[in-house]
C-alpha cells in the first residue's frame, strides 16, 4: 500500500480545511480500505472523519421530513423505529446489503460514494476508462454479469452496486453537501452521473465537497404502506445485486394514486422510471399492469447475447417488486429482507 497523510478532524470545517488535491474521505472504511489494498484508490491523503461528532444523527423534522447525517451507519438506520415505520423500503434494502458486521462499519455517505464493483475496474492490470481516462474499457467485450443495460456508453458499462440508493432515488432524497463555497443541496436525481465520454467523473462534487447528510421528504412517508425493495443475487447471505428494484405505491380506495419505481444494478446510477411509473397512475392494481409498467422500465435496455437474461429478470424483478409493494408492507420486516425467498404478502406477490 502506499503511504499517504492520515489527519482526524474534529470538526466539518476542520475537515474542509484539511482537505487537498487527491485527498479522499474516509467514513467506515468497507470500500475505501479494499480499494487501497487493491492499488485502484491512492490517495495522498486520508482525512478519517469519525471523530467530527455532528454528522452522526437521525433528526425528523417538524415537517415530517427526515435528516439522516454522513456518519450514520447503515445498520443504526435500518435498525431506528421510527425511521423503519416511515421509510420501510429503505430500511429492507439497508438489511439486504453485504453483512451484519460491514453494515455496522458502512455509513450513509460511505454508500452513496462506493464505487462500482465492475472486476475490471478493481483489477488494476485492467483497462478502465473509469480509473485511468483514456485507457479503454476491457468490460465492454468480457462477460462481465455485472454490467449496465440502460445508460452505458462506449467507454463505460459499470453499474452503481448501492441497495440503499435504489429506494433513495425512488422516494426522492436530496443530499446535503458543503464545500469551501457553502452548503447546498443535490436532488439526487441529479446526483449521480452517466458515464458518457467521462466515466471517471461519477458524481456532482466539485472537488473537496463533503457530504454533510441525506434528506427524505415528508411526502415520502405516504407510501409507507405499500412499499417493497426486492433483490435478486447468487446468494441471500451476501452478494451485490444482479437486479434490484424499488417500488412504492399510494393507494386511495384501491386505485393507485401514485407510483415509483426505480431499479437498481442495470445503470450506472440508481435507474428511476418515470415511464413505468405513469402508466401505474389511476390504475388497479394487477399483475398485467406491473407486467407493462416493467416492460416500460427496461424499454431500450442493452445487453450482448450471452447477458439479454439479465434484462428478461430486471423486468421481473420490477413487476414482482411492485405486486410485493401492492400486497402491502410486511408490520414486521421480513426474516430474509429483499429476498425474492422471503415470506410475501398476498397472492399479488406469486408473479
Amino acid at each position: 500500500m502506499k503511504q499517504f497523510d492520515y489527519v482526524q478532524p474534529k470538526t466539518v470545517d476542520e475537515a474542509l480545511a484539511s482537505w487537498e488535491p487527491n485527498a479522499a474521505w474516509l467514513g467506515g472504511g468497507t470500500n475505501l480500505v479494499d480499494l487501497m489494498k487493491l492499488g485502484v484508490a491512492q490517495p495522498q491523503r486520508v482525512i478519517d472523519l469519525t471523530r467530527v461528532s455532528d454528522l452522526g444523527e437521525i433528526a425528523f423534522q417538524e415537517n415530517g421530513s427526515v435528516r439522516i447525517g454522513a456518519l450514520v451507519s447503515n445498520a443504526a438506520l435500518a435498525r431506528h423505529a421510527g425511521f423503519a415505520q416511515h421509510f420501510p423500503m429503505v430500511a429492507e434494502a439497508l438489511l439486504s446489503g453485504a453483512s451484519g458486521q460491514l453494515r455496522n462499519m458502512a455509513t450513509v455517505a460511505g454508500n452513496l460514494m462506493q464505487r462500482t464493483r465492475c472486476a475490471y475496474f478493481q483489477e488494476e492490470t485492467a483497462a478502465c476508462n473509469r480509473r485511468t481516462p483514456g485507457a479503454g474499457c476491457d468490460a465492454r467485450d468480457s462477460d462481465e454479469e455485472a454490467r449496465a443495460l440502460l445508460g452505458a456508453s462506449p467507454g463505460c458499462v459499470a453499474t452503481n452496486p448501492s441497495d440503499f440508493c435504489v429506494p433513495l432515488a425512488a422516494l426522492e432524497a436530496r443530499v446535503e453537501v458543503r464545500g469551501v463555497n457553502g452548503t447546498r443541496e443535490i436532488p439526487f436525481s441529479e446526483f449521480y452521473l452517466l458515464p458518457g465520454d467521462h466515466p471517471d467523473r461519477e458524481t456532482a462534487l466539485v472537488e473537496g465537497e463533503l457530504i454533510i447528510a441525506v434528506h427524505l421528504p415528508a411526502e415520502a412517508a405516504a407510501f409507507a404502506k405499500h412499499e417493497r425493495y426486492l433483490k435478486v443475487r447468487d446468494r441471500t447471505s451476501f452478494a451485490f445485486a444482479t437486479t434490484a428494484a424499488a417500488a412504492a405505491l399510494r393507494m386511495e380506495d384501491g386505485i393507485i394514486a401514485e407510483g415509483r419505481l426505480a431499479l437498481g444494478a442495470v445503470a450506472a446510477k440508481p435507474w428511476r422510471v418515470a415511464e413505468a411509473e405513469a402508466l401505474l397512475a389511476g390504475q388497479a392494481p394487477n399483475a398485467a399492469l406491473f407486467a407493462r409498467a416493467a416492460e416500460a422500465a427496461l424499454a431500450g435496455a442493452e445487453a450482448p447475447a450471452h447477458l439479454e437474461w439479465k434484462i428478461d429478470l430486471a423486468r421481473r424483478t420490477a413487476a414482482r417488486a411492485l405486486a410485493m409493494a401492492a400486497a402491502g408492507t410486511p408490520a414486521r420486516m421480513p426474516a430474509l429482507p429483499a429476498s425474492p425467498f422471503g415470506q410475501q404478502n398476498g397472492d399479488l406477490a406469486n408473479v
